[in-house]
């Protein structure tokens, strides 16, 4: 129940506007044999890509549970951009930036398309509906802390009453055109495709609108796991959503002509204002999937090294992946409610609606290939076979969205672009960061010979350093040692590696070396979806003495001002400059590793790349 009030809201609330922007395509006029092309379209369009595609292939490639497109690039070994694995990466990462895009516009489309319905009776609430629509948007990102266990609870019985609802609207507008259910047949939609001009092409970009909460579903996968969105789809959301858009049609062919949004007018009058309450509601929760689904990408891409660490709240104490993510929910709501004001109307949005998505679902389908030869060890036939049928779907939508960009498809890939410059400056600059900071091997020795012959002191006490450096002796170390003069009784080296799976197995962290009496170098290991606790991490550890007392042990941690190097041109000047700006902002050690801030101690360091 509460995967289906989380999960299904974007593609649940999609006959709200599908057929009405397909009209409009259209021209405003269906024929029987049109009409029936168009269902057969939406109905293979479903069963292609949401049935077989995600359910049964996307989801199967499960990174130890989590998905979304960074865990399915991480799968296949995309990890960087090394020879090879270059262009898969950059897929990837363009593929996540590109939710982020449609994700502001979902909750804007989805509540506009639902208060709009209030038109079919009278048009005097007309200039109220974008002010409505901006208000409940502003509630429900206010509402994101509370978490997602508890606002699926409470959304899943309503999406259930939704499904039920449009079920019932679309099985009597059926039961009065019965014709309709022949678009099953899949020759209908390939005889319209042959028979397609460019109206029909922009007709077929209005049908990809029926999938665009396909992504998101793959992206919340980790937080309800795929069994739960299974069963869903296919024995409630799959049968509703096709008994909907048949009613429609059922009733378009009927009238041959029709303005307005069809999915209100098959309904019977008096139910019209209850049925905009409901239809309300359900695009609230409509657009909660893009929202926990980008704070499940914003996880995985900031503990990958794409993105800047950012403060993540846990929201569950039993179900992991359920989290808050502030900074992505406030970005969100102020480039969703912007867009609200900016297009005021959901027909206008519909122009720069999917684009984003067919996009990412292309290049999911690329990225699902590589899976299928390298991870399941499909024969070359059978994956290129499977892989073709998406791709030539994918491919069609894609195509037909692009002539969506003037009308408005510009503005997601415009924050797609920036997100994905975002990401390379972030992993180019730290790469460079831990170039400049390694020390050279006979610095190491010689700091080592001070420490030994008494040169540098070692005084009582306990202080973790944490660091990125992989030197035996990082520099952070021979900082604290030059600017305090001493160095304490019991170090201990420690680095965090967030690995390329959702959950590290074995222990959480292991003694690597002993460098020196009473200074060890230890690793601690977390997955890309955990939020790490270092001081329980380091009570764990086998092989230090007992006498360290880790509870009132010292964490030292560097919070470095990064420059540009004296002889960088001024491409690279504006590039450091950025990722500075990243770096100054990227969330501290206290609030990332479940630190108690009386016992952390910053070093302020200038560095130069």
């Amino acid at each position: 129940m509460a995967a289906l009030g989380v999960v299904y809201g974007d593609l649940g609330t999609s006959p709200l506007y599908t057929l009405q922007t397909v009209v409009q395509a259209a021209g405003g006029r269906f024929t029987p044999e049109n009409g029936l092309g168009i269902l057969s379209l939406i109905v293979w369009t479903l069963l292609i890509s949401i049935s077989v595609k995600y359910c049964l292939l996307v989801m199967r490639a499960d990174n130890r549970g989590e998905g979304g497109i960074l865990a399915l690039m991480s799968l296949i070994g995309a990890r960087g951009f090394s020879p090879g694995a270059r262009i898969l990466t950059g897929m990837g990462l363009l593929g996540a930036a590109l939710i982020y895009g449609d994700g502001a516009i979902t909750p804007a489309i989805s509540v506009l398309s639902a208060l709009e319905g209030v038109n079919v009776v009278s048009t005097r609430f007309t200039p109220y509906v974008m002010p409505a629509a901006v208000c409940i948007l502003l509630a429900l990102f206010a509402v994101q802390r509370v978490g997602t266990e508890r606002i699926g609870r409470a959304f899943g019985p309503i999406m259930l009453a939704w499904f039920l609802v449009i079920a019932l609207l679309g099985g009597v507008a059926i039961a009065r055109h019965p014709v309709v259910l022949t678009a099953f047949d899949p020759r209908y939609a390939l005889r319209f495709l042959a028979h397609s001009g460019r109206r029909d092409f922009l007709v077929l970009g209005g049908v990809f609108l029926c999938i665009t909460g396909g992504e998101a579903l793959y992206a919340d996968m980790g937080h309800f796991g795929k069994g739960p969105i299974r069963r869903s789809w296919y024995l409630i959301v799959l049968p509703a959503l096709f008994l909907s858009y048949a009613g429609q049609t059922a009733y378009l062919i009927e009238k041959g002509a029709v303005t307005g949004n069809p999915f209100f007018q098959i309904a019977p009058l008096w139910s019209v204002y209850p049925l905009v309450v409901l239809a309300t509601v359900a695009t609230i929760i409509a657009s909660q999937a893009i929202i926990t689904g980008s704070f499940s990408m914003t996880r995985q891409a900031a503990q990958l090294g794409w993105l800047p660490g950012v403060v993540i709240r846990q929201t569950s104490d039993h179900v992991y992946g359920q989290i808050y993510v502030p900074i992505v929910n406030w970005m969100l709501m102020a480039a969703t409610v912007a867009i609200t004001i900016g297009f005021g109307t959901s027909d206008r949005l519909a122009g720069a609606y999917g684009t984003a998505v067919s996009t990412t679902m292309l290049l999911t389908t690329i990225l699902l290939y590589t899976a299928m030869r390298r991870v399941w060890r499909w024969p070359a036939a059978a994956a290129l076979a499977a892989a073709a049928l998406l791709f030539i779907v994918d491919l069609g939508f894609f195509a037909a969205n692009l002539l969506k960009i003037a009308e408005g498809g510009w503005l997601p890939l415009t924050f797609a672009v920036i997100l994905f410059a975002i990401m390379i400056v972030w992993r180019t600059g730290n790469d460079a960061v831990r170039a400049t900071l390694g020390p050279a091997p006979e610095r190491e020795d010689a700091f080592l010979a001070a420490v030994a012959d008494g040169r540098i002191p070692r005084v009582d006490g306990t202080i973790v350093f944490l660091t990125r450096s992989t030197q035996r002796v990082p520099r952070l170390i021979m900082d604290h040692a030059r600017f305090m003069g001493a160095l304490p009784r019991h170090i201990i080296a420690l680095s965090v590696v967030f690995e390329e799976t959702p959950r590290a197995s074995g222990p959480e962290c292991t003694v690597i070396t002993q460098v020196a009496p009473g200074w060890w170098r230890l690793t601690a290991h977390f997955g890309f979806i955990e939020i790490p606790d270092l001081r329980q991490a380091l009570r764990r550890v086998q092989g230090l003495p007992a006498d360290l007392h880790l509870d009132d042990a010292v964490f030292v941690a560097s919070r470095d001002l990064v420059v540009p190097a004296a002889s960088s041109g001024r491409l690279r000047r504006r590039r450091v400059a950025a990722f500075a700006f990243l770096y100054r902002n990227a969330v501290k050690a206290v609030d990332r590793f479940n630190l108690p801030p009386r016992n952390v101690v910053e070093i302020a360091r200038q560095i130069e790349i």
